[in-house]
């Protein structure tokens, strides 16, 4: 498949405003792990908006099980700005520090939650997706492939990623990266390829990002 195939041709049946939403809705994506690297609370209000963005995209696509993930990476946005808020001295950048054992076992728990609340979610997504309605429609997850599968993976990988970013802790990033990688191809096949290409710059900006906390920690030890 050449680049048309792959990144273009998906959008020929799409709307004008459509294609500008997801654009937006990249841009602030990007705005947001900017902020993130630089540790500003800024990474939140931006990243509400893209979100936000995607749950009105998802939904006008009938992906009610995706729109309704990313309301609560929209929830859990919220979460985190009230902790960075309550945690920074002049309203705008934050210390960070590595996850403790206890988070760690908190991470993984978690996690596991995550998976099976993801899975439920497509589980009930044939009911979902028919706007609430039991008719002609059977529950189960015979209908996920494997782009399915890999986006229950990812959004809880992604979960402890954005907990652990509200605790302000390094290791956040790891999971973004791990997350990132993994949603290039799943974004592709989806036919957001626009979405896409935003994933693999959050790859290449989230590597920046942790060695650019695990400097600032270095730095503030040393002091």
């Amino acid at each position: 498949m050449n680049f048309y195939e792959l990144f273009l041709k998906p959008y020929a049946s799409y709307e004008t405003y459509q294609i500008v939403l997801e654009t937006i809705a990249m841009t602030f994506g990007i705005l947001s792990v900017y902020f993130s690297i630089k540790k500003n609370i800024w990474v939140y209000p931006t990243g509400i908006i893209s979100t936000v963005l995607y749950v009105y995209i998802l939904f006008v696509f009938g992906l009610l099980g995706d729109m309704m993930i990313n309301f609560y990476y929209s929830v859990m946005s919220i979460y985190g700005w009230i902790l960075w808020s309550k945690h920074s001295e002049d309203h705008v950048h934050v210390e960070v520090s590595w996850a403790t054992k206890k988070e760690w076992i908190f991470a993984t728990i978690l996690f596991i939650l995550s998976l099976n609340l993801v899975t439920m979610v497509y589980y009930y997504k044939p009911f979902i997706d028919n706007h609430f309605s039991m008719i002609n429609v059977e529950l189960g997850l015979y209908h996920l492939d494997w782009a399915n599968w890999l986006d229950i993976l990812t959004t809880a990988i992604f979960l402890v990623g954005m907990w652990l970013m509200a605790k302000r802790r390094i290791e956040n990033w790891i999971f973004w990266i791990i997350g990132d990688i993994i949603c290039i191809p799943m974004m592709i096949y989806k036919g957001l390829g626009i979405t896409s290409i935003q994933f693999l710059v959050f790859t290449v900006m989230a590597i920046i990002g942790y060695f650019e906390w695990k400097k600032d920690r270095l730095i503030n030890n040393s002091n």
